[in-house]
């Protein structure tokens, strides 16, 4: 059986690396938005994220059959702290009418000492610290759009024209 491969890609660059400290009480991914905002940072990948955090809140893939690609994401899990933060990265992209909009994967553990990981969303609240790195891509329009297939908002990198 032939292996299909589909792929969407384009080349650019990478800028300025812009290195944060997340204060205790900072949501992670505001945190995030506030960063780039202030740096004027459009497009970028975070390459390392590391701390604690007093909750932690991410959602993660379920089978359901009837679902375009056989996959649903569960309701939000909600995980009281302490919470350490074992690390995660991200994609910050934004929307075609240019809000921020960040896909972020990370794993942590809780006060039993359980791992857990997903895709993190809002809810992520910084208990000492959260340390961050930040690398600005160019070149690219890295955008987040619904994709048909698979019913999901999905990664969608452009060249940037001009």
């Amino acid at each position: 059986m032939e292996q299909v491969m589909r792929i969407q890609s384009v080349e650019g660059s990478t800028g300025r690396t812009i290195v944060a400290r997340f204060l205790p009480g900072t949501d992670m991914l505001e945190g995030i938005e506030e960063v780039c905002r202030h740096h004027d940072v459009k497009y970028a990948v975070v390459a390392c994220a590391i701390g604690a955090f007093k909750k932690a809140t991410f959602v993660y893939p379920i089978p359901q059959e009837d679902a375009k690609i056989g996959i649903v994401y569960s309701d939000p899990v909600v995980l009281d702290g302490p919470i350490e933060f074992l690390g995660g990265q991200g994609i910050i992209c934004q929307s075609d009418d240019g809000k921020y909009l960040i896909h972020f994967h990370g794993s942590a553990s809780d006060k039993n000492m359980h791992i857990w990981g997903g895709h993190f969303t809002a809810g992520n609240v910084v208990l000492a610290t959260l340390d961050v790195i930040i690398n600005e891509v160019s070149g690219v329009n890295m955008l987040r759009r619904f994709d048909e297939e698979t019913g999901f908002v999905q990664f969608s990198p452009e060249k940037l024209e001009g």
